[in-house]
């Protein structure tokens, strides 16, 4: 019997162009309402964008936003992990050290934060992830603690980048999730960790958790559900822990999973 449904967004829920089949969705919403089934968002993206995305449906949902740093359910932050003020700020200038052309994107529980000199087309980017964005013009003027750091680069190479940031290792949790990307969480805070938390809030086993996913950020949460679902598009390591594949992200892999699963299961 499924009991929660956990779902990562950009490449997994969301289609190519950043948006999901919405009649379909309303049917799934309908359908997990009637199965007892709770439903959570798990994902890169600010907390608020997500509430952009679903409007009054997201009220009743969970989302684990900002890399699963924080969770949210009905308005209130019900939990988060930062990672102190003077931690980032020496990971933020480790970063500028490294290279002068991808976007950092320093995340306070306040918003994100960029630069003030970053490109009009690269702040359009960032904000398809981030609705509360503020401009600075040095990072060194932040006086928060952070909720995550995130880089952005369009030339795909934060594989390279993240050896550069090797002292850091054991101070915070650092992935490329895939080559244009990089997450930093607190140290011991992922998707996977994250999940958990949720799991005990909500008193579900994994054993009752169906998971989709296609990042490598997302190997974490394919531990955490007996239904784990990477997408066909999916990393062929994110494939290879999770127990099952599903139909790809343009052909609304997840809700048809869902309908599919849920109408076949007590």
């Amino acid at each position: 019997m499924i009991k929660l449904i956990i779902t990562d967004m950009d490449g997994t829920f969301l289609n190519s162009h950043g948006d999901f089949n919405r009649p379909l969705f309303a049917e799934v919403k309908e359908l997990m309402h009637t199965k007892g089934v709770k439903f959570a968002l798990c994902t890169g993206k600010q907390c608020e964008r997500v509430e952009e995305l679903f409007g009054d449906d997201v009220h009743n949902f969970w989302i684990l936003g900002d890399s699963a740093t924080r969770i949210k359910h009905k308005g209130e932050y019900v939990y988060q992990s930062l990672i102190k003020n003077s931690l980032g700020l020496e990971i933020i200038n480790t970063l500028e050290s490294v290279r002068d052309d991808h976007v950092v994107i320093a995340c306070t529980p306040n918003g994100a934060v960029v630069k003030g000199s970053i490109a009009p087309h690269l702040l359009n980017k960032v904000r398809k992830s981030y609705t509360n964005v503020r401009l600075v013009g040095d990072y060194a003027e932040l006086t928060d603690d952070f909720v995550k750091i995130t880089v952005y680069d369009e030339q795909g190479r934060c594989h390279d980048t993240k050896p550069h940031l090797a002292e850091f290792f054991d101070k915070a949790y650092i992935v490329v999730s895939e080559a244009a990307w990089i997450d930093i969480a607190d140290a011991g805070v992922h998707k996977g960790t994250t999940v958990e938390k949720l799991q005990t809030m909500l008193g579900v086993a994994p054993e009752k958790t169906m998971v989709f996913g296609d990042g490598l950020n997302d190997i974490e949460l394919m531990e955490k559900g007996a239904y784990s679902f990477a997408m066909r598009n999916a990393f062929d390591e994110t494939k290879a822990v999770a127990n099952y594949i599903a139909r790809s992200n343009d052909e609304d892999g997840v809700m048809k999973t869902i309908i599919h699963m849920l109408n076949l299961l007590p």
